[in-house]
This record gives C-alpha cells, sequence and structure tokens, in this order.
C-alpha cells in the first residue's frame, strides 16, 4: 500500500506540472504556503529499541543489499527460480533462525508429551522422592537465582512485547491524519501554482507602474540629472555675478551716505569753528575786564586766556572731498537692473527640466505603448505554461490514491485489529508463565523451611512447587504457539527492513529504479521517458528526491525545460532591446540657454571701470578719525568751570561759568552729531573698500567663468544630455531586466517547490511502514521471541527446582540414628508407621529397629 501511494504521487506530480520558482529580484517574492506535515519524523524513547533490533537483524543478516539480484529479478518479471541461489544466499540467516523456530515448534509439543507421560510413570523425576544431597541448598538457591534472572530477561522480552504492540496500535491509529496531512499539502502545493502565476504577471504591472512613473517624472529624473551635472559649472558663475549686484547696489548705498556725510561734517566743522569763535571772542572780552588786574586773580586769567588758543575746529574735516563723480558712474551701471538678468539666467537654467518633458512627450508615450506589449507578452508566456492540463490530471490521480488509501488502511486498521489482539494473547500467555514461575519463587524462598524433612515441608513451600510445575506445563502447552507467531512476524519483518527501509534511507533503492532500461526495455530513463518523452535524458528518481528533499521547483527537478523552454519564451535580451531602441531616440536639444547677456557683461566691465577702486580709502578713513575740535571741549569746559570757582564772585566769574556752559552746548549740539557720523563714514568707507578690493581682477575673473560656462553649454552640452539619457534608460532597463530575470528564475527554480512530494513519499515509506509497522513488527518478534527462547533454560531450571519446594511422598533415612538430630528424627517420624512411610515399605527403619 505504502509503495503503491508512493509511487503513484510521484508519477502524478511528474506528469506535466512545471515549477514556479521564488526569486527576490527587485524584491519580488512568490506566495508560499505553509505545510502541515512535517518533514522530520521521530518515534521518541522507543528509538532506542528499534536500534537494538536493527543491530541483532544486522548479525542475523550482515550482507549487503542485493541490488544486482534484484535488478535480475526486475528484468526477469520476478521470477524468483532465476535468482534463487542468490536469494537463498542472501537469506541464509534468515533461513537458519526460521529453521530454529520450526524445530522448536515441533520439538516443544513432542517434548511435551514425552515429559508429561514419563511424569505420569513416575518417570523422569515423576515420583516423589527426593534423595538428600550435601550440596542441596547451594544447589537449591543457584535454581532459584538462575530462574528468577531468566524470569527478568523474560519479562523485559514481553514488555518489548507489549510495547511494540501499543505503538503499532496508536501509531495506525494516527496514520489517516499524517495521510490527509500529506494530501492536503500535495493539494495545497498543486492550488498555489495559479496563484504563483497571477502574481509573477501582477508584478510585472508593478514594474511597468514603476517606469511609467520614471517616465512621467522625466522632467526630474531625465531634466533633473542634466540639472545636476550643470550645476556645478553654472551655479557657481550665477552666483558671483548675483553678488556683484548685490554690491553694486551696496555701493551705490554706501557712496550716497558717505557723500552725505562728507557734506555734513564740512558743514559742521564750519559752524562749529564759528561757534567756538564767538565764544573765544567773548572770553578774550571778559578777560579785559579790572578784575584781572587784581593781584590774586590776574594769574588765573591769564592761564584762562592762554587756552583760548585751542577752542578752534579740525580744519581736516573741511578738506573731506566729495563723491558726486563715483556717484554718477554708479547711478550709470544701475540704469540696467542686473540683478534681473541673472535672474533671467537662473530662469532659463532651470527651465531645462520642462524643457525635456515637453521635447519627450511623444517617445514617452511610444515607450509606454512598447511596455504594454512587453506585458502582454510576458502575461501569454506565463499562461502557455502546461500547468493546467497537469493540475487536473494529477488532482485525478489525486482522487485516486486518497480513494484506495482510504480503502488499504481500512483493511490495515482491520488488520491490526486482529494482530493486536493475536499480540496481545501471545503477551499475555507469556506473562502467565512468568507470573506462575516468579510465584512459585515467591512461595517456594518464603515458605522453605531448612529444618523440615523433604516429606514434611510446609503448604507455601508446596505451593510454591506446584506454581512452577504450572508454569512448566503451561510452557508446553503455549510456547510453540507462540513461536508460530514469532516465526511469522520474523521473516517479513526481517526482510522489509533489509529490502525496504533500509534502502530507501540510503538512498540505494533509488538506484536500482535509475538502472537504465530496467523498468522499460526501450527507456533508458524510465522517468524521462513518462515525463518528457525523451527517455534519453538522464532524469532519475534519486535526483527527484533529492531535488524535492530540497524544496526545490517542479521545473527545474524534472528539467521541464526540455518540454517547455521558459528562457526561450521570456527572451530578456529581445525585450529590453525593443526598449534600449525606443529610449535610444530621446533626442533633447536644450539650445539658446544664456546666463547673462551683454548688457548685463557691459554693466560689470561699467562697474569695474566706475573708479570705486581709484578712491584713496586710508586718507578718508585718517581724516574721518580725526576729532572734530583741537580740544575736547567737553573736559575744557570742566576746567574752565574748576579755574572759574578760584575766581571771586563777581561779574568775571560770572561769565566763565557761562562760557563754560555754552561750550559744553557747542559739544553736546555739534561735536557729538559730527561723531556719529564719523562712525558712519568709517562705516562705508569699509563697505566700499571691500568693494572695490581688487575689483577690476574679480569682473574680469567672474566674465572669463560666464564665457567658459557659456561656450560649454552652447557646445558640450549634448555629451551630457547623451549621458545623462543613457543613465535614465539604463534605470528603466533596469526593471525590466531585473524582473525578467526574476521571472525566469522564479518559474524555473522556485514555482511550485515540491517538498510535499518527498514528505509525502517518506511518510508512505519511512514513517508508516517502516516507523509505524515494520520497527514495532521486528521489536515484537525480537522481544517475544527471546522471551519464548528464554522459557527453554527456564523450564528445565523449573523442574528441578520444583523438587526443593515440594512435599515429596517418601525420602531416605540414615541406618546410623545417632547422626541424626533428636529432633530431626522426632519430626521426621511424625506421622510415620514404624515399619512403613506412606505405606511404602521401609527395611532400612526395620533393620534399625531389629538392631
Amino acid at each position: 500500500m505504502a509503495l503503491l501511494f508512493g509511487i503513484l504521487l510521484l508519477l502524478g506530480l511528474c506528469g506535466n506540472i512545471i515549477s514556479e520558482n521564488t526569486s527576490e529580484a527587485l524584491d519580488y517574492e512568490l506566495p508560499t504556503s505553509k505545510y502541515e506535515t512535517e518533514d522530520t519524523y521521530s518515534p521518541g524513547p522507543i528509538s532506542v529499541l528499534f536500534q537494538m533490533v536493527r543491530i541483532f537483524i544486522y548479525i542475523v543478516q550482515p550482507g549487503d543489499f542485493p541490488e544486482d539480484s534484484i535488478r535480475k529479478l526486475i528484468r526477469n518479471k520476478f521470477e524468483v527460480s532465476t535468482v534463487y541461489d542468490e536469494i537463498a544466499h542472501y537469506e541464509i540467516g534468515v533461513i537458519l533462525c526460521v529453521i530454529l523456530g520450526v524445530l522448536f515448534i515441533i520439538l516443544l509439543p513432542v517434548v511435551g508429551c514425552i515429559f508429561a507421560i514419563c511424569r505420569c510413570c513416575n518417570k523422569c523425576g515423576g515420583k516423589m522422592h527426593q534423595r538428600p544431597k550435601e550440596n542441596a541448598p547451594f544447589q537449591r538457591r543457584c535454581l532459584a537465582i538462575s530462574l528468577l534472572v531468566i524470569c527478568v530477561l523474560v519479562s523485559i522480552g514481553i514488555i518489548y512485547g507489549f510495547a511494540a504492540n501499543h505503538h503499532v496500535r496508536h501509531r495506525i491509529r494516527k496514520s489517516q491524519k499524517l495521510i490527509d496531512s500529506n494530501l492536503k499539502d500535495l493539494r495545497t502545493l498543486v492550488n498555489e501554482a495559479p496563484q504563483q502565476i497571477d502574481y509573477i504577471v501582477d508584478q510585472f504591472n508593478t514594474t511597468k507602474e514603476k517606469a511609467f512613473l520614471d517616465l512621467d517624472n522625466i522632467h526630474s529624473l531625465l531634466g533633473g540629472g542634466i540639472l545636476e551635472r550643470l550645476k556645478p559649472k553654472v551655479i557657481p558663475v550665477l552666483d558671483e555675478i548675483q553678488v556683484m549686484a548685490k554690491a553694486i547696489k551696496e555701493t551705490k548705498v554706501a557712496l550716497e551716505n558717505m557723500n552725505q556725510n562728507f557734506k555734513s561734517l564740512r558743514d559742521g566743522s564750519q559752524q562749529l569753528s564759528n561757534s567756538l569763535s564767538a565764544v573765544k571772542q567773548n572770553m578774550q572780552n571778559s578777560l579785559q575786564g579790572p578784575e584781572c588786574l587784581l593781584p590774586q586773580v590776574s594769574d588765573i586769567c591769564k592761564n584762562i586766556e592762554s587756552s583760548l588758543s585751542q577752542l578752534e575746529g579740525n580744519p581736516e574735516l573741511s578738506k573731506l572731498p566729495s563723491m558726486d563723480t563715483e556717484l554718477q558712474n554708479i547711478n550709470n551701471v544701475l540704469r540696467n537692473d542686473l540683478d534681473a538678468m541673472v535672474q533671467k539666467g537662473y530662469q532659463s537654467f532651470n527651465d531645462i527640466p520642462k524643457r525635456v518633458q515637453v521635447q519627450t512627450t511623444n517617445i514617452v508615450a511610444e515607450i509606454k505603448k512598447l511596455l504594454n506589449t512587453v506585458g502582454s507578452n510576458v502575461k501569454d508566456a506565463t499562461k502557455d505554461i502546461p500547468i493546467q492540463k497537469s493540475l487536473s490530471e494529477f488532482n485525478s490521480h489525486m482522487d485516486e490514491i486518497e480513494k484506495e488509501i482510504k480503502q488499504k488502511l481500512h483493511r490495515a486498521e482491520e488488520v491490526d485489529s486482529y494482530w493486536w489482539l493475536c499480540s496481545l494473547i501471545s503477551c499475555f500467555l507469556l506473562l502467565l508463565i512468568v507470573i506462575f514461575f516468579y510465584l512459585g519463587l515467591l512461595c517456594g524462598v518464603y515458605g522453605y523451611d531448612k529444618h523440615t524433612t523433604p516429606t514434611t515441608r510446609g503448604f507455601v513451600s508446596n505451593t510454591g512447587g506446584i506454581f512452577l510445575m504450572v508454569g512448566v506445563g503451561f510452557c508446553f502447552l503455549f510456547c510453540w504457539i507462540v513461536m508460530i507467531l514469532v516465526v511469522l512476524s520474523f521473516v517479513p519483518g526481517v526482510n522489509m527492513e533489509k529490502l525496504i527501509c533500509e534502502p530507501y534511507a540510503n538512498g540505494k533503492i533509488f538506484q536500482i529504479l535509475d538502472t537504465p532500461y530496467l523498468l522499460n526495455k526501450e527507456w533508458k530513463y524510465y522517468i524521462s521517458g513518462m515525463v518528457l518523452k525523451k527517455p534519453d535524458i538522464e532524469l532519475t528518481f534519486e535526483q527527484i528526491y533529492s531535488d524535492c528533499k530540497n524544496n526545490r521547483g517542479i521545473y527545474s527537478t524534472l528539467q521541464l525545460e526540455n518540454r517547455f523552454n521558459i528562457s526561450e519564451s521570456l527572451d530578456i535580451h529581445k525585450h529590453t532591446d525593443n526598449i534600449n531602441n525606443q529610449l535610444e531616440r530621446l533626442d533633447i536639444k536644450l539650445g539658446g540657454i544664456v546666463l547673462l547677456n551683454e548688457e548685463g557683461k557691459n554693466n560689470l566691465k561699467e562697474f569695474s571701470n566706475s573708479g570705486i577702486d581709484n578712491i584713496d580709502y586710508d586718507t578718508l578713513l585718517a581724516q574721518s578719525k580725526t576729532s572734530p575740535g583741537k580740544v575736547n571741549l567737553l573736559s575744557f569746559s570742566y576746567d574752565l568751570d574748576t579755574k572759574a570757582d578760584r575766581l571771586p564772585p563777581g561779574q568775571l566769574k560770572q561769565s566763565m561759568k557761562s562760557e563754560a556752559q555754552t561750550i559744553r552746548k557747542i559739544h553736546q549740539d555739534q561735536v557729538l552729531p559730527m561723531e556719529k557720523t564719523q562712525v558712519d563714514v568709517q562705516k562705508n568707507i569699509k563697505i566700499l573698500q571691500r568693494t572695490s578690493g581688487g575689483l577690476k581682477e574679480k569682473v574680469s575673473k567672474i566674465l572669463q567663468s560666464l564665457d567658459s560656462v557659456q561656450v560649454f553649454i552652447t557646445n558640450d552640452i549634448s555629451s551630457v544630455i547623451v549621458e545623462e539619457t543613457k543613465k535614465f534608460a539604463k534605470k528603466i532597463l533596469r526593471y525590466f531586466e531585473h524582473y525578467l530575470e526574476w521571472v525566469e528564475l522564479a518559474v524555473t527554480e522556485k514555482m511550485v517547490p515540491c517538498k510535499p512530494v518527498a514528505t509525502a513519499m517518506d511518510s508512505a515509506f519511512k514513517v508508516i511502514l517502516c516507523g509505524f509497522i515494520v520497527d514495532p513488527l521486528n521489536l515484537f518478534w525480537f522481544g517475544i521471541g527471546k522471551a519464548t527462547f528464554l522459557l527453554l533454560p527456564a523450564l528445565i531450571i523449573a523442574v528441578k527446582l520444583a523438587k526443593h519446594y515440594r512435599r515429596m511422598e517418601s525420602e531416605d533415612v540414615y541406618e546410623d540414628l545417632q547422626t541424626i538430630p533428636p529432633e530431626t528424627m522426632d519430626s521426621g517420624n511424625t506421622g510415620y508407621d514404624k515399619n512403613h512411610l506412606y505405606g511404602v515399605h521401609n527395611p532400612v527403619m526395620s533393620s534399625s529397629l531389629q538392631y
């Protein structure tokens, strides 16, 4: 049943199914199903016992798997006579064991009958008389220990039998669940194939949408790429021109402020001089008064008069020049808005992506149309895979297999019920014998009294002996029957282990099936003849099983490229070349990009010739830093207050105080604003210094860079366009190259992975046949057979030991009464007639009395 199940599963799948492969190109991953059946099987702790039995089987039948004999037998259509000698040589160990079993079956009942007849005739130890011996206690102990050891060993064998029987019963009930799980996994495998094909087609739509998105964004991808390539050359130049345009405006503001400040300083210096002259004149007039003639005042007046020379303005500020000429030149430069011209250059440059999109509209539409055509080709190619018919055929095989399996399983369960019952009866029969032996030992050991004579042994000891003899009787009655069951299970169990389970595990059974011209004389390889209709192609059972075990797709496992070559149908280069040819038609023209017109260049030149770089900024800076007056008017006023305080009260003191206050007001109203203006002047001078420093060189360098970039844009931009177009085309092509490569890989390697097939084969052979049936069967005959054979020495020992426990009908009496202890004599003679012992004449006793 299991062999038929496995072969039908394999051949059903081999019919026409094509595999699908899960590839990870472009993050695509075929949907896969989870299978219920585990691909590993462990019998649990009982596997140690199974391994022990295999070692025994190897000892019985150590020969290698008879590959040549099996091949010869298959070629001769299973005519056993053609390989009789080889089979006999290979099965010599089994034959010898069977002969021993048959001899056991024949001789044991015969010996039992003879033994029973002899015992009935008071022969063979049937006479209830025991002759005392000096080593009787030692012999009794040795016999009891030996029987106990043998009974323990027999019990272990019986336990093996019970364990094997329970294992078979338990596992056979799980077979239905395991088979259903395998069938469900196989149906899952078949049903996922259409889903995987749909997924492959859907992924082309995903790829196409991605390509469409890139084509729709060609302005940012291709145009943006061109823009990014030109930016390092263009943007720095435009940025410098923009900075220069900003500098021109800043220069104008600085010149205007500086010119205004210079005028303010000149006017302020003149006004300060006039104000200080008036104060000076008033103070001189006051110092000419009579109060200064006083001795204590004249020195102070002279001191004040001598300091009046300091009350003058700074003539340097009145010499500050006018900036009207330079300011006029800058105003002339600003007649044209250079900043607006630069913005036009930026705009002209940044319009590249928009121009690319406008120029590629038609070709993008054609490329999209081509990609739709490629999608149709891919869909047709995947639909052309001959899978639907194969799936329907395989489903019909599945239904037939499931129907047959259910029938076979029902019969197997019936057979298992009978087998379980027979095995259980056998185990219980042996257990009954062992129990009698155990009871005999227990009663005999605990009931034996060394002080009693054989004829006066107690009830418990006598019962132990009887139990032992009952066990012996059951041995003769049942052991040969149990041995029949052992022989009947031994022969198929050993041969299935050596001819099916072991070669399946090491793969030799596949090597037999893969022998050229074996299963069909016209086909070199049977599988390739059935599947591919090309028997010369090397497609083997072993390779199929190995590939399925590794979860490869059926396409590559069954080499279905010999029936349908997916690589030719999905010619990657044919599709990508068509796409590439369309992308190469992209012809983008980006002429007319002007970064700065001639008017803007002239503005830069006029700015460099405006004369601001010829101004003596150091002299102006030094002039602007000079103090508005010769002396610090605030300090002068405080000093004047101090001197006035030394004057006596009067008009002079009052006049000096008033003038000091006037000087402080001049400082507040005139000097401080001039100083603030000087700070502004210094700031503007520094701005102009920074702008005008190397102005001609800066402008010249900018114009040279501008001309160089403009020449590059005009003459060499086409090479940039070509490179970026190829890069864009390569990006689009990469999507489809990866997709088509993944499709080929998915179909050839991962589509419909056939691991459930290998798992079903393992379930049929390794698990159900070998694990559920053969291993427990072998453990059963090994345990029960060992127990049955060990009962032979147990039988003999039990017969001998029973004499030491049972109550005898007569015993030997010593002639020298003095050698017999009185208590023994008294107890031994109890119930005895003087002249007779249990009705048997005792001549020794009579002679002793006469004496």
